[in-house]
C-alpha cells in the first residue's frame, strides 16, 4: 500500500468515532424523503468543520446538500454520493445512516491531503426510498461538470459492478359514467370494467415478454356497490433492464389502456406519480478500481457482476457521469433490507466494522481517480463508449 493510502487510512481511522456517532444519531432519528433535517444538519456541520462549502438547499429540494473542497492543484472533480432517508415504521432498513456517514467520512479523509488534487464533492440526495431525489439532481445538472460518482451501500455479499432494472411509474384513470346500479345501469358506463378490462390485458401482455416486468394495483374502484363507478383508478411499476426496452414496453401498456377504454366507449388518461429511474450502468474500470482497494484492505470474498431486480436513483446519475454503486456485506451478510433487523444491524458493531471498511474503500478509490491520468482516461472512455 503506498505511503498517501496509509495517510488516508489514518485519517480515517481518527474520524471513525465521529462517524460512527454520526451514523447512530441519524439511525436513531430515521426521517422519511424529503424530511431528513436532522440528518441533513447532522452531516452538514461535519463537511463544515473540515472546511466544506455547504450549499442547501439544491435542485429546489430543501433537503439536498452539496458539499466542496477544492484542492492545491489541478484535477478532476469527484462526488461522492449521500444518502440519508428512512422507510416509513422500519427506520434504516436500508443502512442510509451508513451510506450518508461514509461518504462524508472519505470525503473528509481525502481533504487531509496536502497535495490534494481537483475538488471532492458530497452530493446529498434525499428521498431515494420514495421519488428518488437523485433524478432531480440529474435534471437540474448538478452533476454537469462532476468527473466520476460513487457511493456504497450496505448488503448480503461484497459486489463492485451491478446492474439495475429501468422503471416508470404510471397511474390510469379511467372515466366512464355513473348511474344507479340496480335502477338504472344502462345509463351508466362502468369504468371499473375498463379497469379490469385492462389488467387481463396487461395480464397477456406480460406472458410475452421476454424482459419486462408489470406490476400493478388498483387504488379506486368505485365509491359504492349501487353506483355504477365513474371513475377507476390503478398504478403499475413498469421495469426492464434497458431504458430503449422500457420505452417500447411502455408503449404496448398504454395501447392496453387505450383498448379498455375504448370497450366500454369511456376514456382513460395516465401520467408518472414518481420519477423514471434508468437503469444502473456501472464503469467497469471505475469498479475495477474498487475491487483493487477493497483486496488491499484485506477483503477476501468479492462477488462476480451482479443483476438486479430492483431500481435505484443512482442508475440516472450512471447515464451522465462514470458511476458506481457497490454493495458492500453487513456482518455475515444473512440480514435482509427493508427490514427492523437489517436496520438493528446496522447500529450493532457490525454497522460500525462497515462503515470503517466503506470509508476506506471510497477514499482509495477517489484517491486514485484524483491521481491517476491513466486511469481517469479509461473511466471516461469506457463511459463515452456505452453513452
Amino acid at each position: 500500500m503506498s505511503a498517501l493510502k496509509l495517510f488516508l487510512n489514518e485519517q480515517v481511522q481518527v474520524f471513525w468515532q465521529n462517524a460512527w456517532d454520526a451514523a447512530c444519531k441519524i439511525g436513531n432519528n430515521p426521517e422519511l424523503g424529503y424530511e431528513e433535517f436532522f440528518a441533513v444538519e447532522t452531516l452538514s456541520q461535519l463537511l463544515k468543520e473540515h472546511g466544506f462549502e455547504i450549499e442547501c438547499p439544491v435542485a429546489g429540494m430543501d433537503t439536498a446538500f452539496v458539499a466542496r473542497f477544492k484542492g492545491y492543484r489541478p484535477g478532476p472533480r469527484i462526488a461522492l454520493l449521500a444518502e440519508y432517508d428512512a422507510l416509513p415504521e422500519i427506520g434504516h432498513g436500508c443502512g442510509h445512516n451508513l451510506i450518508g456517514v461514509a461518504s462524508v467520512g472519505a470525503a473528509i479523509a481525502l481533504s487531509k491531503s496536502l497535495s490534494l488534487p481537483g475538488e471532492v464533492w458530497v452530493i446529498g440526495s434525499p428521498a431515494e426510498e420514495t421519488s428518488g431525489g437523485k433524478v432531480t439532481l440529474v435534471e437540474e445538472g448538478i452533476f454537469q461538470d462532476i468527473d466520476v460518482a460513487m457511493m456504497f451501500h450496505p448488503g448480503s455479499q461484497n459486489v463492485a459492478e451491478i446492474s439495475s432494472l429501468a422503471l416508470d411509474a404510471l397511474e390510469f384513470v379511467f372515466l366512464g359514467k355513473a348511474a344507479h346500479a340496480v335502477a338504472a345501469p344502462l345509463y351508466g358506463v362502468n369504468a371499473l370494467d375498463a379497469l379490469i378490462d385492462f389488467f387481463q390485458r396487461v395480464k397477456v401482455l406480460q406472458r410475452e415478454l421476454n424482459d419486462g416486468y408489470i406490476n400493478g394495483i388498483i387504488t379506486e374502484g368505485g365509491i359504492s356497490p349501487n353506483v355504477i363507478p365513474e371513475r377507476a383508478v390503478a398504478r403499475f411499476y413498469l421495469r426492464a433492464r434497458q431504458r430503449k426496452v422500457l420505452e417500447r414496453l411502455r408503449k404496448k401498456v398504454l395501447r392496453c389502456a387505450q383498448d379498455a377504454a375504448k370497450a366500454i366507449n369511456g376514456k382513460v388518461t395516465w401520467s408518472k406519480f414518481e420519477h423514471s429511474y434508468d437503469e444502473m450502468r456501472t464503469n467497469t474500470a471505475l469498479a475495477q478500481a474498487f475491487v483493487k482497494n477493497l483486496r488491499e484492505l484485506g477483503v477476501k470474498y468479492i462477488s462476480p457482476p451482479q443483476s438486479a431486480l430492483g431500481s435505484v436513483d443512482m442508475g440516472n446519475v450512471s447515464q451522465v457521469v462514470p458511476a458506481i454503486h457497490p454493495y458492500l456485506s453487513l456482518g455475515n451478510g444473512v440480514y435482509i433490507p427493508h427490514t427492523r433487523n437489517f436496520a438493528k444491524a446496522c447500529l450493532s458493531s457490525s454497522g460500525r466494522e462497515l462503515l470503517l471498511l466503506a470509508m476506506q474503500a471510497l477514499a482509495y478509490t477517489g484517491w486514485d481517480v484524483l491521481n491517476d491520468e491513466d486511469l481517469l482516461e479509461r473511466i471516461k472512455g469506457e463511459h463515452k463508449s456505452k453513452s
